[in-house]
């Protein structure tokens, strides 16, 4: 992670018009919940006076199509065509952009459209297309002769840049960024500066949703002359033999001056208290236009290490001189930890043992495709923390830089993925890219070069996997280099030959062949289980309605059962852990289902994050230090009185004793594994369970039968905003019963107001629905629905959401938005 300090502000976006809600409370500064994590800031989003780096996020031109260039014909013309700056088009200087929609970054223009039949599948029957953003600026007089950056932050898939006129990027990735120079091509002096920048979304590079658009950051940088380059710092911390730690530094200076320049690089050691611990510094000479790198470590005397338990974060803050003049300063943060692979005891932090409890998990969320603020990826990784995963597997691609932020602050490990599997220079460059600007993240603990590729059995592979661990270990050799491998290729020449730990798909019934074939390897389940359940659902109907029961006896034909799966990983000791596909459901990819199922069924949550029965059951297999017990089914059967219901029920206590309407139905002792199951004749009532540890109960929880809906209930997942215009606030919505009991067969349309704020997404989980996920209307899907609402920029107050549905009571709520520093931005 990379931070530059800011000072100052710029002006608010326009509020929304205000109307009256009744409200629940009053107060726009409604309490915290206790249990609520501070609010993660994004990554490199701030500015100085000495280097600014400028969101670059607002007021973007936007068109949905392609535009024809019309093309020359005179041989004038043509002459004239061909010159620098001369783009015509959507990428001139003069086009006139002015009927085209404002948009704000980030932006998935493929989530906007309906669904169709005749789309692709796998990328969730969205049409997708072509894109064309357009952005106007100006810069004064006084930054000519600095550094100009612009930095693109993710653009889906493939995209040409120009600046003012000139094709200064071609971007043959959806995952990467575009760190792009535009200092020989800037105006200064208030003359107008546009960029231009064509997004064609129908390549596909992956077989799941991958959105349409500029939809990560945007940023532009004004450094000096002599300036640290973007992810120019390299300060992650390493334990010497004899247990002392040592930080090496190593910044990389450019100099786009004129003339050779001798700088002074120094750098500052912060503990997380904020005190200076150590410091160190070196000489370099940057010539014209060219990069140097200045080297030096410092030493650290016993620092607080960083842990799943205890995330403790350092800060190395670098700053560059000429002649004695602070030109130019970047703060990366820095985790004292170390990591061990062991081919017979798996994993190890600060040497503990640690089993990898992870997920795999793709980056759309319900409401929004790719296109996440920074707040709702902060709320994913706190419900897989919640949830009981330790580590997070990227799939199959580098996510944003803001979510191993969230994971460096939340203690959360990552195995960090490239997406395209090539060893030639362009393709190993975007592998670089990606190393150079994760490497100072202490969350970081492997890095996959490729997943599941026909090419890995072969010697092919093996050569092109063997080029590519090296151009890893080039830029980082503190972390080991995996592969995702769905095949097992024991006796010949294979990509697990050429990685240090050896990652399998789905190999339940060749770990301990593979083990034995390679005993001084290490190995982890690389990707795991791909069991399908769909939320609140409790019979499968695959030919009817599309929906797989909940009780974890569905899968796919190359998977297991969560029960199943996790048993394998945690019985064998040189396993490491495994990572469990998927986290979250995610558009495309509806196995076992095609149309009108568009989303996956794989989630241990759905699309919003509600959970699944498997949330429960890896609680119960994962979470050691709180008791956990839950039931299902919920206890709506009107019509199946005296028949059998199935209930499991999922616990880490020692065994579970199951009651209904007060009834005792017999004590089992808790299957770690498999959990507990009882079949019920189903009476209207209560069904409950208690939980004992040591003879002791330590944990009690029932469902009961509910009456038919009256109300609607909203809850926000905090209840504060910062007012920056960035953060934004999952809402909760369900229908409550005559007791203010949540009904969870309610299926109901529901329609919000706001004000004080703006709706950016709605959703509710169900595969097959086909509502609109933009605007203000969504229906109940098996008891819930979300609504994302965000801040408006410069607002404080409150953010008031009412919702409505026919026959029912509405409901309202505010929450506080706080008076926030804004993120400087160039508009």
């Amino acid at each position: 992670m990379k931070r530059r300090t800011f000072l100052g502000g710029t002006t608010g976006l326009t509020a929304a018009a205000a109307f009256d809600l009744t409200l629940p409370f009053a107060g726009a500064e409604a309490a915290v919940p206790s249990n609520e994590t501070p609010h993660v800031k994004p990554v490199e989003s701030y500015a100085t006076g000495v280097g600014d780096r400028l969101s670059f996020d607002d007021g973007w031109r936007f068109y949905r199509g392609d535009i024809a260039e019309k093309r020359p014909h005179s041989g004038d013309d043509t002459y004239q065509y061909t010159k620098a700056g001369a783009a015509g088009g959507a990428a001139a200087i003069k086009f006139d952009d002015s009927a085209w929609r404002i948009v704000y970054l980030p932006h998935d223009f493929v989530v906007e459209g309906p669904f169709a039949e005749s789309e692709n599948v796998a990328q969730g029957y969205r049409p997708k297309g072509v894109g064309w953003y357009r952005k106007t600026f100006t810069l004064p007089e006084s930054d000519r002769g600095k550094y100009i950056e612009l930095q693109l932050d993710g653009m889906a898939t493939n995209a040409t840049v120009w600046c003012n006129g000139n094709v200064v990027r071609h971007n043959w990735s959806g995952y990467d960024s575009a760190y792009i120079d535009l200092t020989a091509f800037a105006h200064f002096g208030g003359e107008p500066n546009v960029v231009a920048v064509r997004v064609d979304s129908d390549v596909l590079q992956g077989w799941w949703y991958e959105g349409g658009g500029l939809y990560r950051h945007a940023w532009l940088v004004k450094r000096a002359p002599v300036h640290l380059i973007t992810d120019g710092v390299y300060a992650h911390p390493r334990k010497q033999p004899d247990g002392s730690w040592l930080v090496p530094v190593e910044a990389t200076l450019n100099n786009v001056g004129e003339r050779p320049v001798t700088a002074e690089v120094r750098s500052i050691v912060i503990d997380p208290s904020g005190r200076p611990v150590a410091r160190g510094a070196r000489t370099v000479s940057v010539s014209s236009l060219e990069n140097s790198v200045a080297m030096f470590q410092i030493a650290i005397s016993g620092p607080r290490l960083w842990s799943l338990e205890d995330p403790a974060l350092y800060e190395v803050r670098t700053t560059v001189l000429v002649d004695g003049k602070e030109v130019d300063r970047l703060t990366t943060t820095a985790g004292f930890r170390t990591i061990r692979f062991d081919p017979n005891e798996g994993f190890f932090l600060n040497d503990r043992h640690l089993k990898l409890q992870g997920t795999c998990n793709h980056q759309d969320h319900a409401g929004l495709g790719v296109a996440l603020p920074d707040s709702i990826i902060e709320f994913r990784l706190r419900k897989l923390k919640e949830l009981g995963c330790n580590a997070l597997r990227m799939s199959h691609n580098a996510p944003t830089r803001e979510l191993l932020d969230v994971a460096d602050r939340l203690g959360l490990l990552v195995m960090d993925e490239n997406r395209l599997f090539n060893s030639s220079p362009d393709y190993l460059a975007m592998l670089k890219w990606m190393v150079r600007r994760d490497r100072n993240h202490p969350s970081v603990i492997l890095w996959s070069v490729f997943n599941e590729e026909p090419l890995q059995g072969t010697p092919e592979g093996y050569e092109m996997v063997r080029r590519m661990a090296t151009a890893v270990k080039e830029l980082d050799t503190t972390r080991p280099v995996t592969a995702a491998m769905n095949g097992v290729y024991i006796g010949k020449v294979n990509v697990a030959d050429a990685v240090d730990v050896v990652g399998l798909n789905y190999n339940i019934d060749n770990y301990d062949k593979l083990h034995a074939a390679y005993p001084n390897k290490a190995i982890t389940s690389s990707e795991d289980t791909s069991a399908v359940m769909t939320r609140g659902e409790y019979q499968s109907d695959r030919a009817g309605r599309h929906v797989l029961s909940s009780y974890d006896d569905e899968f796919q034909p190359w998977g297991a059962t969560h029960r199943k799966a996790w048993k394998a990983i945690a019985t064998r000791p040189f396993l490491a852990g495994a990572f469990v596909w998927t986290g979250f459901d995610y558009r495309g990819e509806p196995q076992p289902f095609e149309w009108p199922t568009a989303s996956s069924s794989f989630g241990i949550m759905d699309l919003c994050g509600f959970p699944k029965s498997a949330y429960y059951i890896h609680q119960a297999q994962w979470v050691q230090d709180r008791p956990i017990l839950h039931l299902i089914p919920h206890w709506n059967w009107p019509g199946r009185e005296g028949q059998p219901i199935r209930v499991m029920a999922m616990s880490n206590a020692d065994s579970v004793e199951l009651r209904v309407n007060g009834r005792w139905l017999g004590e089992q002792k808790v299957d770690p594994f498999e959990m507990n199951e009882w079949k019920v004749p189903y009476q209207p009532g209560r069904l409950e369970a208690v939980a004992r540890k040591g003879g002791k109960i330590v944990a009690h929880t029932a469902v009961e039968t509910t009456g038919a809906p009256v109300s609607l209930r909203l809850t926000p997942d905090r209840f504060a905003l910062e007012g920056d215009g960035r953060d934004a606030v999952p809402v909760t919505v369900e229908a409550l019963d005559a007791k203010g009991r949540h009904v969870p067969t309610a299926n109901l349309p529901v329609r919000f107001e706001i004000a004080g704020g703006r709706i950016i997404g709605v959703g509710n989980g169900d595969a097959n629905s086909h509502e609109p996920e933009k605007g203000q209307a969504r229906s109940l899907y098996n008891g819930f629905a979300q609504v994302i609402v965000q801040s408006e920029r410069g607002r404080a107050g409150a953010l008031r959401l009412k919702a409505t549905s026919p026959g029912l009571r509405s409901a309202a709520m505010q929450i506080g938005v706080r008076a926030a520093p804004q993120v400087p931005l160039l508009s």
